[in-house]
């Protein structure tokens, strides 16, 4: 599913300011794998995630999406694969649109000009139907403005979002940072559902340790640009939270 062989990634080369985010990363992520990763402030993660969708270029190595070399592909062209939820609840909607319009956009992603996607009483009907699990009563507002939601409300909404349109590979980057434990525990859960559900490769960023135990079927801690520990669903299993801690110490 996601192959990265050998990836480095060197911002600055050759200057004074010279920082070498990642350092010879090979890494396989098969399909459905919920793959969460954790790591100190400046460890390469981010910019893992940015490589993989492609907001980056590798300095060196060779990526592959189901096969397929993308390495030089920028981030729009990869988009028929990924789709990338952020950690401010902002980035991830347009907030003058409504729900519905939200949506609309979301299931337009990567196909053209299909512009009448949308307009019909059947997608409404499935957009209600989607946000309804959500259990926070917003299946009967999709024609309020998304912007008049709260982050929790738009952060779900968004991941559900990524879902509308064929997506191979979910992006989590720290989704639950700017979030409410409510609210975060909302949207945790249905980034969970969505990986069992739909078979969708999950990669997670989080400082949230307990979630890091709590969610997915592999744990990999980044340190300085490198794959520290690479813990499989058995290890990860048995793994104490306490564990974890002491990896930051």
């Amino acid at each position: 599913m996601i192959s990265l062989q050998q990836i480095s990634k060197i911002f600055n080369p050759g200057k004074v300011t010279e920082v070498i985010a990642l350092k010879d990363i090979s890494l396989q992520i098969t399909r459905g794998e919920f793959v969460v990763i954790v790591g100190a402030n400046g460890s390469g993660k981010t910019t893992l995630l940015n490589i993989i969708e492609g907001a980056q270029m590798p300095s060196t190595g060779r990526i592959e999406i189901n096969g397929e070399d993308v390495t030089p592909l920028p981030e729009y062209k990869r988009s028929r694969w990924v789709a990338r939820v952020f950690q401010n609840p902002n980035n991830g909607t347009a907030p003058e649109l409504t729900i519905l319009d939200n949506f609309r956009l979301a299931s337009l992603r990567t196909q053209g000009k299909k512009l009448t996607i949308g307009i019909n009483d059947a997608f409404k009907k499935k957009v209600r139907e989607m946000i309804s699990g959500l259990g926070m009563g917003l299946e009967n507002k999709i024609s309020q403005p998304m912007g008049n939601l709260s982050g929790g409300q738009r952060q779900a909404l968004t991941l559900l979002m990524c879902v509308m349109d064929n997506t191979d590979i979910l992006l989590l980057d720290e989704p639950t940072a700017a979030l409410d434990p409510r609210s975060a525990l909302v949207v945790m859960n249905l980034a969970n559902k969505l990986n069992k559900d739909l078979n969708i490769t999950t990669v997670l960023i989080t400082h949230n340790l307990k979630d890091a135990t709590q969610y997915g079927n592999r744990l990999i801690q980044l340190q300085e640009g490198k794959i520290a520990r690479d813990l499989n669903t058995s290890d990860k299993g048995s793994l104490q939270l306490q564990e974890i801690y002491q990896w930051f110490e």
